[in-house]
């Protein structure tokens, strides 16, 4: 009778839909994650790219020069929006997991609201006290108009620009990673029609470049939002609804604990952006080349540096839901496989665009205009030095998520501060001063080295835990079939 009972059950159990991170084989779970994901944060770092190498042709080196100035304050914006996104994406992904599907629910509902909220008064602080945001930004006599008209425009679609990363992070959550990736590009896709029509056709310059930008955020959120919403053939697990349409400050502080790795992440970035634009600029004009020229360099390498990285982050953004998931579910062995694979596959991606990057920098640099060769001569260097060991940034990402998917906030925490506040932004102050300018370029690969160290020594235990945990779940199995 009690075997009847629990054949009912279970029989029950299997008709309820089941969400494929539990059980799809890991590498075929990950690259479906992760491609989109990948494709996903190519479209963010495209944005910026796009802006740069038309204002490169259509205004020339002080326009670039700009969006340098300006990346922080977008880079800001990401924390934002990564602390959101990455923390109820992952908050969601354990209580799937767990079969709490109405938590996972409030969950999306309470991010939806707090990230419109944020998007409004970091419009509003941006606005108000713009000029002096620029001017701590780096931005000298001659950049500060450009930077902003540019900046201005940018800071009105904060909303948008939130909502629309916060979404994707939970779309992939939802199990439809793909949706992410189309909210994104289709804003990708029309930044780039736009750009050259409002720059070259309307003459509008860095502000029409960023009026581009804007649109295509407020399209993606859009997108975005509209999945949520509508009703599909395909299973969707979390939507929004007006009743959970209210703010749960106890939800609200533990997705933000969880996504608080993401986010600080992004805050350093923003930091070590700051501090090497006022080295750029102080070490540039002591140099034979201006700081503007340094400025403008250094923010074209930047730009591909985000290309490099977001094939580490995208399969992070991609590993994370599944190792979320499998955590709830207490999957260890699906966990560890995740981690391994992630680790993996984001090294030899990243390495590849290494190789093109140390083999064809002249190549690389001339799309984003040619403003004569001491400007490329400079910019080259930064290309092949400053990103010499980007490709171990790979093993940090991946092991940064791992922490943050399986309930570990402090230790993410520590590992998203290590390789730019604790190890990058000391390098950048202290080097410069033996080394002029080169000691700028020289700060990251040193950092991209010590960090790989770092973290190896935090994932080794971890994955000996894991391995622990995997054995003692295959004994207690072997018990339960011989009894």
């Amino acid at each position: 009778m009690e075997e009847t009972v629990e054949q009912k059950i279970q029989q029950e159990e299997e008709k309820q839909p089941q969400n494929p991170l539990g059980y799809k084989p890991i590498g075929k779970l990950l690259v479906s994650f992760s491609v989109p994901a990948i494709i996903s944060c190519l479209i963010n770092s495209i944005y910026n790219i796009v802006d740069q190498i038309f204002i490169g042709q259509g205004v020339g080196y002080l326009g670039n020069a700009a969006t340098t100035v300006a990346f922080p304050v977008m880079t800001i914006i990401l924390a934002f929006g990564t602390l959101i996104g990455a923390g109820s994406s992952a908050y969601a992904a354990i209580r799937l997991g767990e079969k709490r599907e109405e938590e996972a629910e409030r969950t999306l509902n309470n991010a939806f609201l707090f990230s419109i909220i944020v998007g409004i008064l970091l419009m509003v602080f941006g606005l108000i006290f713009l000029n002096p945001i620029l001017t701590l930004f780096g931005a000298t006599e001659n950049v500060m108009p450009y930077a902003h008209d540019y900046t201005s425009v940018i800071l009105l679609g904060t909303p948008f620009n939130l909502l629309a990363i916060v979404l994707s992070n939970l779309a992939r959550t939802d199990g439809h990673p793909r949706m992410s990736m189309y909210g994104m590009l289709i804003g990708a896709i029309l930044n780039t029609i736009l750009n050259p029509i409002y720059i070259f056709v309307f003459g509008l310059g860095v502000r029409g470049s960023a009026i581009a930008t804007v649109t295509s955020q407020i399209i993606s959120a859009i997108v975005l939002t509209q999945y949520f919403v509508r009703k599909s053939k395909k299973p969707i697990h979390m939507r929004l609804h007006i009743k959970y349409m209210k703010l749960e400050r106890k939800r609200i502080i533990r997705f933000l604990i969880l996504g608080i790795s993401s986010g600080i992440t992004q805050s350093v970035a923003c930091i070590m952006q700051v501090v090497m634009n006022k080295s750029l600029v102080y070490y540039g004009d002591r140099s034979s080349i201006t700081g503007d020229v340094a400025l403008s360099a250094m923010g074209i390498v930047m730009k591909i540096a985000l290309i490099m990285a977001a094939f580490g982050i995208g399969i992070g953004i991609g590993a994370q839901p599944i190792m979320g998931f499998n955590r709830g579910a207490e999957k260890y062995d699906r966990i560890r496989k995740t981690y391994l694979t992630g680790v993996a596959f984001a090294t030899i991606l990243i390495f590849i665009v290494w190789i093109f990057c140390q083999t064809m920098p002249e190549q690389i640099i001339s799309i984003f205009g040619n403003e004569g060769p001491e400007f490329t001569d400079f910019a080259v260097n930064c290309l092949k030095i400053y990103l010499f060991c980007i490709f171990c940034s790979g093993f940090q990402i991946v092991s940064t998520t791992y922490f943050q998917a399986t309930g570990q906030p402090v230790k993410a925490s520590i590992l998203s501060m290590l390789r730019q506040l604790l190890l990058l932004i000391p390098l950048l102050l202290i080097l410069p001063i033996f080394m002029g300018l080169r000691g700028i370029l020289f700060s990251a690969p040193i950092a991209d080295a010590g960090s790989a160290v770092i973290v190896a020594l935090f994932i080794i235990p971890e994955m000996k835990k894991l391995n622990r945990k995997i054995r003692e779940q295959k004994e207690m199995s072997k018990k339960l079939t011989c009894n």
